[in-house]
């Protein structure tokens, strides 16, 4: 077991969390959106403080590696980068679909089967979502992908088994995919806690990332817009 540092950024939520032998010890979260930049420096500046008043060691930080927001992930990549140089410790790179994931199993395992599939979408706008598909333990049965939701999506996945839907993304969808296999399971949100018992299982098996080139999993080239209403 380890003392672990988790940060999630894929979404509008921001949220860190330090962990010892598995269990909460500090986390902090904000889940207002677009203060990423502004919060998590702060939420980290907490959890370092808190971690030496207690006399613990940070062993490795871990960090959602996307896909999802463009700015929360660079954003939190950078953060867990400038804390692995600073305390001397290793990167973990979880997967944000997995965390999510991970967080319905968390607090939703009366309502799964062993038979059901887990589908966390994380919202890409319009009628696309970032998402992928895993079974009751997390192996992933549909790769990670940016998926253009439509009547069909997932209609021979649907014939077999029961798939549960969740995540920011999911929500757009419900109006589209109509079957009594689909289930749609609301205020299910990726965060720092979810992401503990995934980076203790990396940690165990030292499945560290390069800190220096190690980038987050855009999945998809970023996008500016312009504004319609330009002040000169």
């Amino acid at each position: 077991m380890a003392c672990l540092l988790t940060i999630e950024t894929s979404t509008k939520i921001c949220s860190l969390a330090l962990s010892l032998n598995g269990a909460v010890v500090f986390k902090r979260i904000n889940k207002e959106g677009s203060s990423h930049a502004s919060q998590l420096g702060a939420f980290a500046n907490e959890a370092i403080v808190y971690a030496r008043e207690n006399n613990l060691k940070v062993d490795a930080v871990a960090v959602s590696s996307g896909p999802g927001s463009y700015t929360g992930l660079r954003i939190g990549v950078s953060e867990a980068k400038g804390l692995c140089y600073g305390l001397g410790v290793p990167l973990i790179a979880i997967s944000s679909l997995k965390v999510l994931a991970n967080a319905f199993l968390m607090n939703n395992t009366s309502d799964f089967t062993f038979h059901d599939r887990l589908c966390p979408m994380i919202d890409a706008r319009r009628m696309e979502v970032y998402t992928a598909l895993y079974d009751e333990t997390l192996n992933e049965i549909q790769p990670v992908q940016a998926k253009i939701i439509d009547e069909d999506s997932y209609r021979e996945s649907l014939e077999k088994s029961r798939i549960l839907f969740f995540g920011d993304g999911a929500d757009k969808c419900r109006n589209v995919i109509k079957t009594k296999n689909a289930i749609f399971v609301d205020d299910i949100c990726p965060d720092a806690e979810a992401m503990i018992a995934l980076a203790e299982k990396a940690y165990r098996k030292k499945e560290f990332v390069d800190v220096a080139y190690f980038e987050p999993f855009y999945l998809k080239e970023f996008q500016a817009t312009v504004a319609k209403n330009k002040v000169l």
